[in-house]
């Protein structure tokens, strides 16, 4: 593996343990992280294994006081490595490689503050009424990593529009967001969760949810995905916008996540109660050959073109 050279062994032990908790749980980010160089790759763990833990907590069996309690702990993590104060000998392996990669890269880590406050907005059980509400919601445990990941990736200097980056890769992480709603519509009901918003359930005969294999009846769930899908489908052709800022490397990284949660949603499209009957995913030769369409290019030039015309 290519490890930077100034990465002490205590330090690169850490982020081989990151790249570890990534390669075995991340199951479509991981296609896209592999095609950076050493020290993004390194840092893009990182990112992933600390916000691994905080999802565990929300989605674990513990119950709301002690959920909270040990989220308030992943924050104190948070605030150690912002003040400086994680050696290399911690026990933490994610600290280690979160400090190191923070000192090496301008990572926004409040974007993670806006993870764990989006995990807690599960823990209470929130609903959300519109896509307003909603939005807020998927800033926080979606758009926030893709500002987060901006920090690793960086933008190339004198492109047009790169000031707006931030908000594209915000939006980016929107769209993916939306589209895990809509593939674990079954799975989040069976755990007492509602994401999508009560004004698009009642618009299509909804409300009762999707405890089932099939819809409620007289309910146009059919109608409901497909209004979901464009709007997901606007999210992506807003937050493409950002490949062309991007590196090489980089764009190729988020082009291969970007584009396997692409694919899953125009899947989701074709057969909307799939999602009702199991859980909707690529297989993995089809995840690949995303990963070498990104790295070649192909996907963030034609991804790009479609974007600057206004196109999903």
């Amino acid at each position: 593996m290519d490890v930077p050279a100034s990465v002490s062994a205590a330090v690169q032990a850490a982020y081989s343990y990151c790249e570890t908790v990534t390669g075995a749980q991340a199951r479509n980010f991981a296609y896209g992280i592999r095609l950076l160089p050493a020290d993004k790759r390194q840092a893009m763990s990182a990112l992933y294994a600390f916000s691994r833990r905080v999802d565990d907590i929300g989605d674990g069996p513990l119950g709301d006081a002690e959920k909270r309690e040990r989220l308030e702990g992943t924050r104190e993590v948070l605030d150690r490595v912002r003040r400086g104060a994680v050696s290399e000998d911690d026990t933490d392996p994610v600290a280690v490689a979160l400090a190191d990669a923070a000192a090496r890269f301008p990572i926004p880590l409040e974007g993670l503050d806006e993870l764990i406050d989006g995990v807690l907005m599960d823990v209470r059980g929130e609903t959300y009424e519109t896509w307003d509400d909603l939005r807020v919601y998927c800033r926080c445990v979606a758009g926030a990593i893709g500002r987060l990941s901006l920090g690793v990736f960086g933008t190339q200097p004198g492109v047009p529009g790169v000031e707006r980056a931030a908000e594209y890769a915000d939006t980016l992480g929107l769209a993916l967001q939306l589209t895990n709603i809509l593939r674990d519509v079954r799975e989040d009901a069976a755990n007492g969760r509602v994401y999508l918003p009560a004004d698009d359930l009642a618009k299509f005969g909804c409300s009762a949810g999707f405890h089932t294999a099939t819809p409620p009846p007289g309910a146009d769930f059919t109608g409901l995905v497909h209004f979901e899908v464009r709007r997901a489908r606007a999210l992506f052709a807003e937050g493409y916008r950002l490949l062309p800022m991007l590196d090489r490397r980089s764009g190729a990284c988020v082009a291969a996540m970007a584009g396997i949660y692409r694919r899953l949603l125009d899947r989701i499209a074709a057969d909307p109660e799939a999602v009702l009957r199991g859980r909707v995913s690529l297989p993995g030769h089809e995840k690949a050959y995303v990963a070498i369409r990104g790295l070649s290019g192909i996907d963030t030039r034609h991804i790009s073109r479609q974007s600057l015309r206004g196109r999903a």
